[in-house]
């Protein structure tokens, strides 16, 4: 056994004490098919406003373009399958439901800072260089969590593991060293259409195609401007993100439930109040995100998803807290809140 294939497992060892719920090695390369998928969304405008995909997309496509000098690619799993249903907050429509990612700290810190340590742990054991990345730069995590071995890209275009179903966080380490690497996990969808048949928007143009345009989760946090009249009632009560498709893979049956503490979910953020958020003002929006990752679409956006809810939730008593914003400075503020009022009044703005 060379001292690469003596490397590996120690890596693994040291990635499972750190907490990390999965670990896979793969080449610092692409197949062919990841690279043709990508190139496909972009032809079609599946990406949206999401212009750093399309100006970044041979380095995303190509490992070795974003650093030429990677040889291996250490993938990691976090696991953040909370407790109890994630989906249960949906029938309540006075309040909002965040998607689970966002309902404790900020998964970037966390992961970044167990990656770190497993970096420092490969450079101790074996030299060589090597870069850290968490969801902040163009890398294809999903494709190459499934050449690490990790599990498979399943019919919702999100990782799918036999033993952590749709709930891991990704992270990468890219290093010098020629690591041992993994086969490729084989497709275990088989028939089931779950993701696909219980998208509120019908995102999937079909099975693995995702038309982002159409996604909550985009239409809520990437989309800056007004959400599409059309779409707004799919939404519900879902103000940042969804968890629909990731929710009901019946792979989730054999995840365990995260074991991070920082990303169980804060009491202030399991079924906020509609009526409080809408509220909050800046100052009060930066105090109750303060950690997390909500953070990042700013006061405005959020209450623009808090505004389209609160329309939605047939809830009389919230035509107030709707109607405090008709006249933001914001004009997509303003016309989320005349619409909501409008919506609560039994019509609807246009």
């Amino acid at each position: 056994m060379d001292a690469a294939e003596t490397l590996a497992p120690e890596i693994r060892n040291k990635a499972l004490a750190l907490g990390f719920a999965a670990v896979g090695f793969a080449p610092a390369e692409l197949g062919a098919e990841s690279r043709e998928r990508l190139q496909e969304f972009l032809a079609a405008g599946w990406h949206g406003e999401m212009g750093w995909m399309e100006s970044r997309a041979e380095q995303r496509a190509v490992p070795r373009a974003l650093w030429a000098a990677a040889k291996s690619i250490i993938v990691v799993g976090l696991s953040y399958l909370p407790e109890g249903d994630p989906l249960a907050g949906l029938a309540r429509r006075d309040a909002g439901n965040l998607s689970v990612y966002a309902r404790g700290r900020d998964y970037h810190d966390i992961l970044k800072g167990k990656l770190k340590h497993l970096a420092q742990f490969v450079i101790s054991r074996a030299g060589g260089e090597v870069k850290v990345f968490v969801d902040t730069a163009p890398v294809m995590e999903k494709p190459l969590a499934g050449r690490a071995g990790l599990g498979w890209i399943g019919k919702h275009t999100n990782l799918v593991s036999r033993q952590h179903g749709s709930w891991l966080f990704l992270g990468e380490i890219y290093t010098t060293l020629a690591l041992p690497t993994a086969a490729p996990t084989s497709d275990h969808c088989g028939s089931c259409r779950r993701c696909l048949e219980i998208c509120p928007t019908q995102a999937f143009p079909a099975p693995y195609r995702l038309d982002a345009r159409r996604c909550i989760s985009y239409l809520t946090i990437e989309h800056r401007g007004p959400i599409p009249h059309e779409l707004r009632p799919l939404l519900g009560n879902r103000i940042y993100g969804c968890d629909d498709c990731l929710a009901v893979c019946p792979w989730n049956r054999f995840a365990q439930v995260a074991a991070a503490g920082g990303l169980h979910a804060r009491a202030d953020l399991t079924e906020p109040l509609l009526g409080e958020l809408a509220g909050l003002g800046e100052a009060g929006f930066r105090r109750r995100f303060a950690g997390s990752p909500i953070k990042r679409i700013g006061w405005r956006r959020f209450l623009r998803n808090v505004l389209v809810a609160i329309g939605n939730s047939a809830d009389p008593s919230l035509v107030g807290a709707a109607r405090a914003h008709c006249g933001d400075g914001d004009a997509v503020v303003a016309e989320a809140a005349a619409w909501a009022v409008a919506r609560l009044a039994g019509g609807e703005a246009v």
